[in-house]
């Protein structure tokens, strides 16, 4: 029989990284709910004061960190030190939050700033996964996509940070929505190679 599933062009779900990730299909689904609750909520309050766009972005932030923390911690004795950048990715996220909470009464720029650092590091990481995805799983893009989306919004908010408090809350929801969505259907694609 072949190394790959029949038309899916995917290998079997026999090492550790993938293994791991598809036993965890749940905590990376849970991500991407998370994502798309923050980025409607943005839209459903356009004129979201800065305190509630804190709160609201450093819950999100805490929410990220620990499903992300959490699957890369748990997994049935595969190598962890192959999930080392989603535990990264984990830790970036529940400190962002905690520093968010630590100052809640920050400016308007201060915000921005950690959400596009944030960001940036966040999607460094995950195209880093992505190639480590790559080596066991064939034409894996949707990792690498939301961590270049990540990158891109990141980078957009350094450039433009006097663009006006609505059109950043406007990018960062569309940014939410739409990796929400891609961490959604990777998930399910990972929940094809539990065993």
């Amino acid at each position: 029989m072949s190394n790959t599933q029949v038309g899916l062009g995917l290998p079997l779900a026999s090492s550790g990284l993938l293994s791991s990730l598809a036993q965890n299909w749940w905590m990376l689904l849970l991500r991407g709910i998370a994502a798309i609750i923050f980025g409607v909520l943005t839209f459903v309050w356009p004129g979201i004061t800065l305190l509630s766009l804190t709160i609201l972005w450093g819950a999100y932030a805490i929410s990220d960190g620990i499903f992300a923390f959490g699957a890369a911690i748990a997994g049935k004795g595969f190598e962890t030190s192959a999930r080392w950048w989603l535990a990264l990715v984990g830790l970036c996220g529940i400190l962002a939050g905690i520093l968010t909470f630590m100052v809640p009464g920050m400016t308007e720029l201060v915000l921005l700033m950690y959400i596009a650092s944030w960001a940036i590091v966040v999607g460094v990481l995950q195209v880093w996964g992505a190639i480590q995805l790559r080596k066991e799983i064939e034409n894996e893009w949707l990792l690498a996509l939301s961590g270049l989306l990540s990158m891109a919004v990141g980078v957009l908010v350094i450039a433009e940070p006097g663009a006006g408090a609505l059109s950043i809350v406007w990018i960062i929801g569309s940014f939410a929505v739409l990796v929400g969505c891609l961490y959604t259907g990777l998930a399910f694609r990972l929940k094809k190679f539990k065993v």
